[in-house]
């Protein structure tokens, strides 16, 4: 087993942790630690220009009245 000692900062350097290597600290019991390494989730593909079109012009959000509908629908006689 290798030990490691804390320094003035309190820091601690892991034999295998990378520069960036991001850890979860659960305090387990009087004087333990377990450490988790947490691994970022990788990011979805881009979608092309094209692609984004598309989606906004099949967007359900796209309103179908037209200006005039809406102020005869929303305002008071």
């Amino acid at each position: 087993m290798k030990t490691v000692t804390a320094d003035q900062k309190r820091r601690v350097s892991l034999p295998n942790a990378e520069p960036g290597d991001v850890f979860d600290v659960q305090i387990t019991g009087e004087g333990s630690y377990v450490l988790e390494k947490l691994v970022r989730p990788s990011r979805p593909e881009r979608l092309s220009a094209d692609q984004v079109r598309r989606a906004l012009e099949s967007s359900p959000l796209t309103p179908t009245l037209s200006w005039d509908e809406l102020r005869r629908l929303t305002r008071e006689p």
